[in-house]
């Protein structure tokens, strides 16, 4: 097994690196009684030192990102990055399961056309975004393949 060592980002501090200038005081609007006095025992290091850190450490993840890995529906999927950011557009992300039908008007037809471009791209009739993701997401594409072999007369 091949051991990979990286120390801890508190064994890389030192003394007077920051990657932040505290001086001021907080200006978030937090009660004052919620920020700490005293920050000893945070890691002193300059920003490009912590984010560095970081990504030398999310390297070393096997990850859909870095490796095959066939399986997986949810937590291992590759989600390009433009699209994570059109799906955390606030018109699609921050929509409340019961807003009221006239004002998510957009969002529904956009749903729609992508039902159909799918649909269309597959061959199939009709497809759904409905299933959750995981397992129940799996056993819905299993029970359209069955249904396409069934319909073609090669049951298995």
């Amino acid at each position: 097994m091949t051991r990979i060592v990286e120390p801890l980002i508190f064994e890389k501090s030192r003394p007077g690196r920051s990657g932040v200038d505290l001086s001021g005081g907080c200006q978030c609007g937090l009660d004052p009684s919620l920020l700490r006095e005293d920050l000893t025992g945070f890691p002193e290091l300059s920003e490009p030192e912590v984010v560095r850190h970081y990504h030398r450490l999310a390297r070393l993840n096997y990850s859909a990102m870095t490796h095959f890995y066939p399986l997986g529906s949810c937590t291992m999927k590759y989600n390009p990055p433009a699209d994570e950011e059109l799906a955390s557009l606030p018109g699609f992300a921050q929509i409340h399961p019961y807003a009221p039908a006239e004002t998510v008007q957009g969002a529904l037809r956009l749903m729609r056309e992508l039902e159909q471009w799918l649909a269309e791209i597959s061959g199939l009739d009709a497809v759904t975004l409905a299933p959750a993701a995981g397992a129940h997401g799996e056993l819905t594409g299993v029970k359209m393949i069955r249904a396409w072999h069934e319909e073609r007369g090669r049951a298995r």
